[in-house]
């Protein structure tokens, strides 16, 4: 039986999923942890496939000529997934010691009532930059504090999330454009808490900082957040894709 299922919405992301593969599919945490691990694609052109496919990995493709969001990803996955924990991460995480994530799951999220659980984001340590550390830091703080007060937040770089939970909150908006992980940790939260593990981190590429700046993802995620909360719409139509 598969107690969890890791689920990843790719598009094109050949260059760092294979640091994200090496660590979470290794065979003796797969034997021992009984996992799965999903990649569920959005119409990659590059290598991304074939680098799911060396590791093993289940492979969930989109329909040709259907347009794909990362929530409809999100749920492609989740449709195909076979465990009772759903561990969402995205495909240009990398995470250190990912035995220690599987024991915080185990004895920490399992035997408690909470329905869903997340932790830090931080930037990949060789390149993060002081501007880096400052904003992270605060949304850091910002996230935990949220799932304190009773709002509920948790970034797609990794939430986790007990499958009945998700299936009776209907997975992610598909609607939504930007923002859709903030919508499914609020939507959890009015049934139960959400843990916040501040002892984990998960690494990001700095991709997007660095193309499009700080203050500039600041003010979409905010912009994002509030039309959710009032409109259950997300401000932007689209999230580009940044490689």
């Amino acid at each position: 039986m598969i107690n969890y299922s890791i689920i990843i919405p790719t598009l094109n992301e050949e260059k760092l999923l294979p640091n994200l593969l090496e660590v979470i599919c290794d065979q003796s945490l797969l034997k021992e942890y009984n996992y799965e691990v999903i990649i569920s694609d959005g119409g990659s052109s590059d290598s991304t496939l074939d680098i799911a496919r060396k590791f093993n990995a289940v492979i969930v493709e989109k329909k040709i000529n259907e347009k794909q969001n990362i929530a409809m990803g999100r749920n492609a996955g989740a449709k195909s997934a076979k465990g009772n924990v759903l561990i969402f991460i995205n495909g240009d995480v990398y995470i250190k010691n990912f035995e220690v994530f599987l024991l915080k799951i185990k004895n920490k999220f399992l035997p408690s009532e909470f329905l869903a659980m997340t932790c830090k984001v931080e930037v990949f340590p060789h390149e993060q930059k002081l501007i880096d550390l400052i904003f992270h830091s605060f949304y850091n703080f910002h996230f935990h504090a949220l799932n304190v007060i009773g709002m509920g937040m948790g970034r797609g770089e990794f939430q986790t999330i007990r499958k009945d939970v998700f299936e009776k909150v209907n997975g992610f908006n598909e609607e939504l454009a930007a923002g859709e992980d903030f919508d499914l940790f609020r939507r959890i939260r009015k049934y139960g808490k959400i843990l916040f593990a501040r002892d984990l981190v998960v690494y990001e590429s700095p991709r997007r900082y660095r193309k499009l700046g700080h203050f500039r993802i600041f003010f979409t995620w905010l912009i994002n957040s509030v039309y959710i909360i009032f409109t259950k719409t997300s401000k932007s139509s689209e999230w580009k894709e940044v490689r």
